[in-house]
């Protein structure tokens, strides 16, 4: 059955987002202070709406992409979208934000007399355009099982992780393993160049390995043994640096918040946040590699 789609947020991710619900039969009222990017929605088949506000008082279901948990609370209840919305109105929070303001969120709604999940993604552009995203869900059963259909025409996964903020932690807890992971990846490329050990040697190795993993056979963080990789397009963000350390920095928190001893954790993040305020801005993460040749002494 199509829906009638608010989406608020309509860029690198939410715009193709967006796009996949149209291909999917669905008519999606789109808002996003961005006037380019609104209009590179419309051109994808997405209605633009003149505020958020006007695209939720005709819709059923509510999409938000949106930088931080500050940006959505604020949406919900200081530019009003709880009120303009229809009573028992869906909405699902696909931002990566704090598990606080999460389950912050879901109050909101509820106390409005609407329904709420948190949803954020996994996959980056490449997925949010290919729709083969994965969803993890935090709220209801009934709530998952209701926006099921809109995120099976955005991802090709969707896991319902718990009660409200489940999906959020969810999200934090995949991606600190990710940037750890592409740090160990990114230490073993260079102390193999420091031993004269070619890049796909290592790879051919590591990749049928115990050290196989997404950060070296997906997202190699050198170039060469993965054509795909940004690596291979001078570190154009796939999923770039500065999401990373914003992520990493969610997780950081969480350790802190529930004193729990994660040195990696702590360090990756450390790492990540002064990559993405220097060379790393406008890069993918996997280009954290360059950050450790020259303390090391060696060169790709």
């Amino acid at each position: 059955m199509n829906r009638t789609v608010a989406f608020v947020g309509l860029g690198h991710m939410g715009g193709p987002m967006a796009a996949n619900l149209v291909a999917a039969g669905h008519r999606v009222l789109g808002f996003d202070l961005v006037p380019e990017l609104l209009s590179a929605a419309a051109d994808a088949g997405v209605e633009p709406a003149g505020s958020a506000a006007a695209a939720v008082s005709a819709s059923d279901t509510v999409i938000t992409m949106l930088p931080t948990g500050r940006h959505v609370l604020a949406l919900y209840e200081e530019r009003g979208l709880l009120a303009a919305a229809r009573p028992g109105s869906l909405f699902v929070d696909c931002s990566t934000i704090d598990v606080a303001d999460a389950r912050a969120a879901h109050a909101a709604v509820r106390a409005a007399g609407h329904r709420a999940l948190d949803a954020p993604v996994s996959g980056g552009v490449t997925g949010a355009r290919a729709a083969t995203l994965t969803f993890m869900a935090g709220g209801g059963e009934e709530e998952f099982a209701a926006a099921g259909p809109l995120l099976a025409a955005m991802g090709k996964k969707a896991v319902h992780c718990g009660a409200a903020g489940a999906g959020q932690a969810a999200k934090i807890c995949n991606n600190l393993i990710l940037g750890i992971s592409m740090i160990g990846v990114s230490e073993a490329f260079v102390l193999a160049e420091s031993l004269g050990l070619d890049h796909q040697a290592l790879y051919d190795v590591a990749s049928t390995a115990s050290g196989q993993c997404w950060a070296l056979t997906v997202n190699c963080p050198v170039p060469g043994p993965v054509p795909a990789s940004p690596a291979n397009r001078d570190y154009l963000p796939g999923f770039a640096a500065p999401l990373m350390a914003k992520d990493l920095g969610l997780a950081a928190n969480a350790l802190r918040a529930g004193n729990v001893d994660a040195p990696l954790g702590l360090k990756a993040a450390e790492m990540y946040a002064a990559f993405a305020a220097g060379e790393g801005a406008g890069l993918d993460f996997s280009a954290i590699v360059h950050t450790l040749r020259p303390q090391n002494g060696s060169e790709a």
